[in-house]
């Protein structure tokens, strides 16, 4: 690549509820040279996406097979239940899987919490998304449980949510191909993990500025000579000294 040419753009997938806007805000201030692209992908693609190198990186939800693709754990969301607003579960603060024996709890296809059933009865069909499981629980036909993001994704002036209690929950991590971990990678895995511009691990580091010498730390003064003593004239040889004056000597 010639010094005229510009970087390749770093292509980030990420998957419905995660929101990137944080670090693609840090990436901008920190490589403005670099054009970041968002590539959102389905939840259940995201993975596939990654090994097909159709995204340098990508926000996903675990598991994922980690023989080709390296994954660091980021956080770990709240299940919640979301049902219509004039429920009775919206009447109290959380509520446990066992309270929702008798209701319909919907089970998309597109799940992210990764039980084989959820609680309560099972609906006739399965949704194909999550999206049209919220239209469902909007027309009273049942209940559905997803990662607290998702509920704030899909909201609607009708539904509301709650936290459900002994439910599987969601963890959501940074993920690329074990054998692509190029510099841009390496760039945002530090602005994921916190580093700062100037870490020994950052490829954009600033230069450290060289050791100075203690501000406290004074020359030391140099010696001062001695002051040389006035040295003696030394009497001139063969000089007539002056006679002595006196007063003269009276003869007796």
């Amino acid at each position: 690549m010639t010094g005229s040419q510009a970087p390749s753009p770093f292509r980030l997938a990420y998957v419905p509820g995660v929101t990137p806007a944080k670090w693609v805000r840090i990436w901008q201030e920190r490589l403005p040279g670099v054009l970041l692209d968002l590539v959102p992908v389905p939840a259940g693609e995201a993975a596939d996406l990654l090994r097909a190198r159709g995204a340098d990186a990508g926000f996903l939800r675990l598991p994922v097979d980690r023989t080709q693709l390296s994954a660091i754990p980021l956080y770990t969301e709240t299940t919640v239940v979301v049902v219509p607003k004039d429920h009775l579960v919206a009447a109290v603060e959380e509520v446990a899987a066992a309270d929702l024996a008798d209701e319909v709890v919907l089970h998309p296809l597109d799940d992210t919490l990764g039980w084989e059933r959820p609680p309560g009865r099972p609906a006739l069909e399965r949704p194909a998304t999550t999206a049209d499981a919220i239209e469902l629980v909007a027309a009273g036909v049942g209940l559905l449980a997803v990662p607290q993001s998702l509920a704030r994704l899909h909201h609607r002036r009708d539904l509301t949510y709650r936290p459900l209690t002994d439910a599987p929950q969601s963890q959501v991590a940074l993920s690329w191909p074990e054998d692509a971990t190029t510099d841009q990678v390496d760039d945002f895995i530090g602005i994921v993990r916190g580093r700062t511009p100037n870490s020994t691990r950052g490829r954009s580091r600033t230069a450290e500025p060289e050791p100075q010498q203690k501000q406290n730390q004074k020359p030391k003064p140099k010696a001062q000579a001695k002051p040389r003593k006035p040295q003696q004239k030394p009497a001139r040889s063969g000089a007539p000294r002056p006679a002595k004056r006196g007063k003269p000597r009276r003869r007796s």
